[in-house]
C-alpha cells in the first residue's frame, strides 16, 4: 500500500510540475510583448542603435516618455479616452442591469422581448446601416456615437438575467411582504447580490471602451476628439511616430522608442483597476452561468 501511495504521489508531482511549467511558458509568451515594449522604450538612442533589442535596457533614461506627454494631442486623446470609458461603462452598466432585471420578472411580451435580444446577437446590420443611424440621429462628430450604439451587450445581457433568475424568489416575496415595490426590490436587493457580476461586466465594457479605435475612426472627424486608440494607431501604423505627436522640436527620440512608450501609456491605465477587481471577477464571472 505504502508503495502505491508513493507512486501515486510521485505522479501527481510530475503533473503539477508539467502544468506549472506549461503555465509558465504560456504567461512569458502573454508578457514578453510588455516586457519588449517597456525595454525598448527605457532604452537611450545611442544602446539602441549599438545593442537594439535587449531585455534588460543598459540604461534607463525616460526621454521617450517625456517626449510622448509633452504632446498636447497624445494628452488630450487621453483625457477622451477616459471620458468615454468612464460614462459608456456607467452607462452599459446601467441599462443591462435595469434590462436583465425587467427580463427576469414575468413582464408582458417577455419572450418577444428576450428573442429580439438574441436575435441582435446572432443579427446584425452591418457597417454602412448602422453609420446612417448615427447619421441620421445626430451623433456623428460626438462621442456618444462610440457610447450609445453599444449601450447594451446582448451577451452580458442574457448572463444577467440568468443571475437575477438564480436569486432565490423567497427575496422577492419577503421584499413584497415588507411593502417594497420592483424599483426598492431592484436597488436594495438585487444590485447589492450582483456586485460581483457588475464588477466583472464592468471591466468588460471599459476594456471594450478602451480598445475601441474602428469606431472612432468611422464616426469622429475632428482629431480632437480621437480615443488614445486612434492616436496610437496613427503613431504606429499609419505615419511618422515623431510627426504624428505634432511636436515642434529640434530633438526626438527615436521612432521605435516613441512608439513603444506610447503604446505603454496607452495600455497601463486599463490594467490598474484589475487588481482591485481581481477578488470579484472570478466569482462574477460565473455568476449566472448555471441556474441554482
Amino acid at each position: 500500500m505504502s508503495v502505491q501511495v508513493t507512486r501515486r504521489n510521485k505522479g501527481i508531482d510530475g503533473f503539477d510540475w508539467f502544468n506549472y511549467t506549461l503555465l509558465f511558458l504560456i504567461a512569458f509568451a502573454m508578457l514578453f510583448p510588455f516586457l519588449y515594449a517597456a525595454s525598448i522604450s527605457f532604452s537611450s538612442y545611442r544602446d539602441f542603435l549599438q545593442f537594439g533589442f535587449r531585455l534588460i535596457p543598459r540604461s534607463f533614461v525616460l526621454d521617450a516618455y517625456h517626449f510622448v506627454l509633452e504632446s498636447p494631442r497624445f494628452v488630450r486623446s487621453l483625457f477622451v479616452t477616459v471620458e468615454i470609458t468612464a460614462v459608456g461603462t456607467i452607462i452599459n452598466l446601467f441599462f443591462t442591469a435595469t434590462f436583465a432585471y425587467m427580463l427576469s420578472r414575468p413582464v408582458v411580451a417577455q419572450r418577444v422581448m428576450l428573442f429580439l435580444v438574441v436575435f441582435t446577437m446572432l443579427f446584425s446590420a452591418g457597417m454602412i446601416p448602422t453609420y446612417l443611424v448615427v447619421k441620421e440621429t445626430g451623433l456623428l462628430n460626438s462621442i456618444w456615437a462610440l457610447i450609445i450604439p453599444v449601450a447594451i451587450s446582448s451577451f452580458h445581457l442574457i448572463v444577467m438575467r440568468q443571475f437575477f433568475q438564480s436569486i432565490p424568489e423567497e427575496l422577492n416575496e419577503a421584499a413584497i411582504v415588507d411593502g417594497a415595490n420592483d424599483i426598492q426590490i431592484f436597488a436594495k436587493i438585487m444590485l447589492p447580490l450582483s456586485k460581483p457580476a457588475l464588477a466583472a461586466f464592468g471591466l468588460f465594457y471599459a476594456v471594450g471602451h478602451w480598445n475601441s479605435y474602428f469606431t472612432g475612426i468611422l464616426y469622429l472627424n475632428d482629431p480632437a476628439q480621437w480615443p488614445i486608440q486612434v492616436i496610437l494607431r496613427q503613431i504606429v501604423i499609419v505615419s511618422d511616430p515623431v510627426a504624428s505627436l505634432n511636436i515642434p522640436t529640434e530633438y526626438a527620440p527615436p521612432g521605435e522608442t516613441v512608439q513603444m512608450a506610447a503604446t505603454l501609456l496607452a495600455t497601463l491605465p486599463i490594467l490598474l483597476p484589475y487588481p482591485f477587481l481581481q477578488k470579484h471577477f472570478v466569482k462574477g464571472v460565473m455568476l449566472g452561468s448555471v441556474k441554482g
